[in-house]
């Protein structure tokens, strides 16, 4: 059994509205039904997402694709940003660059790096307990992906393991949890 880290694509930034909430843009929507159709999926049992919009409407497109509910687990969520709300692109990188290079410090109020790190898998090893058949989907965010996949290679936090850009997915064994593949755009995974 294989286990899916699909993160959500492109989004449609709105200031106005928290980021929780953002939702999936018309390129978004269209990579992920892309996404839906690969063959790779065809073992698929179960898809689950983080309790923010832009991930459930991805995973809302992956799993009726192939006639499955989804689950929601709120630990999938992205690291809480919810201090600072909104900060521009370049600010936004700059501060989560500084919370990976001292992910044990809350940077400007965010959710410490470790602690993100420590909820992703648990949630992860959450739902793996409770499923039992097929593939399995979670589809979540960029930053707890990276986080997951730093922790399944027993390497340190590090942003250099991180996505090239949204809507990426990797693979990991189910059992074994040793990650299979690199980030691969969803488009090829």
């Amino acid at each position: 059994m294989q286990v899916f880290v699909v993160t959500h694509p492109e989004i449609i930034v709105d200031p106005a509205v928290p980021v929780p909430r953002w939702s999936l843009s018309d390129r978004g929507i269209a990579r992920m039904r892309a996404f839906a159709r690969r063959p790779s999926l065809a073992g698929l049992g179960a898809v689950w997402s983080s309790d923010e919009t832009k991930a459930i409407e991805a995973a809302g497109l992956l799993a009726a694709a192939h006639g499955l509910p989804v689950g929601v687990h709120a630990g999938l969520a992205e690291i809480d940003r919810s201090a600072t709300g909104y900060l521009p692109h370049d600010e936004h990188f700059a501060v989560a660059d500084e919370a990976f290079a001292h992910p044990d410090r809350s940077i400007r109020g965010w959710e410490r790096i470790s602690d993100a790190q420590a909820r992703m898998v648990r949630a992860t090893d959450a739902i793996l307990s409770r499923h039992a058949a097929g593939d399995l989907a979670l589809v979540c965010h960029g930053g707890v992906a990276t986080l997951l996949r730093c922790a399944l290679l027993g390497v340190p936090i590090s942003r250099t393991l991180d996505q090239p850009f949204s809507g990426h997915a990797w693979r990991f064994d189910a059992r074994t949890r040793l990650v299979l593949t690199e980030w691969e755009p969803i488009e090829t995974a």
